[in-house]
């Protein structure tokens, strides 16, 4: 893989070794980064897919599914401060016209409702087939991108820095790279001579990505808007291993597991004035932390939101905080679940005994410690049944085969018995 600008913005910032997601796939995992709260607390805990044969009928289905109306969202709070807010990219936080971005306090979108689509123009049948993954500016103005989709939303958020950036702006960039479908420019390719299949089109859509983000960082810093601008890089969920060629080694499991390879994600800050150059911060933060770490930093008050999960990380960051964020973490999908409570990892799965992992000597969980320490598996255990005691009922659900098939994944990717 080659990513120059991803590298050059880990220089000027900060590195997170330890970043964690809500969710091992995105559309929870997104809600659970807009709303600073597990996902699972108000229902959105399994994906929703708003095609043909995917949901289960015990739940809402198709449009009706999407993120509730009585959650307020990152640029919700960002609004109230004063800035301007924008979305380009993917949102997949529900394809009715009640959970439109424009209705979720972004005051500009430019993207496509749904989870996935195609990186160039969809043809007439594909649009009919799944109007939600058509490509659209604010409320039902469509039109399709007449480029590769990466560069297209890099152009949209670099026009939206300069036609706004004499006022305070949140922009959330959601590049649906590198995400299925596995489609690539021919120059990027070329860069891949001695890579085949999947593998080669994933690295040259890695690559696209890359010089996009280096593209908008320029112009960032060209507007004179580096120096006070908050950047963070990170992903929704681990890597598809099957799907796309990814590899999360040395990391356990891929996405849709809560293995290590299916919730740890790539996370980088660069704040300048708060994070140093080329520093690394090693305890375990979560997206969760986006929403009151943005808030605080535009002036408002975190502590006075009683109902979040996440954690400013700035006063973690700069060390005036020398406690970790997060004493414990959760996950929770189905019957499978996970508690992180410091360096111990449990895991609950429906089909095998529980199992338990030391991180910090442990991170490609090899190594079940669950028979030679049950006390500690009584003891994660009950804080994992407390948490979930404080969840909602899903509102939505996939059909059974979809768990069946995420529980063969981990049979196939667990201990990286696929790596080579």
């Amino acid at each position: 893989m080659k990513t120059p600008n991803l590298d050059q913005l880990a220089k000027q910032g900060m590195r997170f070794d330890q970043a964690y997601v809500s969710a091992a796939v995105c559309g929870p995992s997104r809600a659970g980064l807009l709303t600073g709260r597990y996902q699972q607390r108000f229902g959105f805990e399994e994906n929703n897919i708003n095609a043909e044969g995917y949901m289960s009928q015990h739940g809402l289905t198709g449009s009706d599914m999407g993120l509730p109306l009585n959650q307020k969202t990152i640029a919700n709070y960002l609004q109230e401060r004063g800035y301007k807010t924008a979305i380009f990219g993917k949102w997949h936080q529900g394809d009715a016209d009640r959970f439109h971005p424009n209705k979720r306090g972004f005051d500009y979108f430019y993207g496509f409702r749904g989870g996935a689509r195609s990186y160039y123009e969809l043809t007439a049948e594909e649009a009919d087939a799944l109007p939600q993954n058509r490509l659209e500016e604010n409320f039902k103005n469509f039109s399709e991108p007449k480029a590769y989709l990466t560069d297209v939303l890099a152009d949209g958020a670099i026009e939206y820095m300069e036609q706004n950036g004499n006022q305070p702006f949140f922009i959330y960039l959601s590049f649906n790279a590198v995400h299925a479908p596995m489609q690539a420019e021919p120059d990027d390719l070329a860069q891949f001579p001695n890579l085949t299949g999947k593998r080669k089109t994933l690295a040259a859509m890695n690559l696209s990505m890359d010089r996009a983000i280096g593209r908008v960082l320029t112009r960032l810093d060209e507007l004179g808007l580096g120096d006070n601008t908050l950047v963070i890089f990170t992903n929704d969920n681990g890597g598809p291993s099957d799907q796309n060629a990814s590899d999360n080694y040395p990391l356990s499991g891929t996405k849709a597991s809560h293995l290590e390879g299916g919730i740890r994600v790539p996370f980088l800050m660069r704040w300048p004035g708060v994070t140093k150059a080329a520093t690394v911060y090693e305890y375990p933060v979560s997206t969760l932390d986006l929403l009151p770490t943005f808030l605080n930093a535009a002036g408002g008050n975190a502590n006075e939101l009683t109902d979040l999960d996440g954690d400013d990380l700035k006063p973690f960051v700069t060390g005036a905080k020398q406690s970790r964020p997060h004493q414990k973490l959760y996950w929770k999908k189905e019957n499978r679940a996970a508690i992180r409570d410091g360096d111990w990892k449990l895991l609950r799965f429906p089909d095998r005994p529980a199992e338990l992992y030391n991180l910090e000597k442990d991170q490609a969980e090899k190594h079940d410690l669950a028979a030679s320490h049950p006390q500690k598996v009584r003891a994660l255990y009950k804080a994992l049944f407390q948490w979930e005691t404080t969840l909602a009922r899903p509102a939505w659900q996939l059909q059974r085969k979809y768990e069946a098939s995420a529980m063969e994944r981990i049979n196939k990717y667990q201990n990286n018995q696929s790596h080579n």
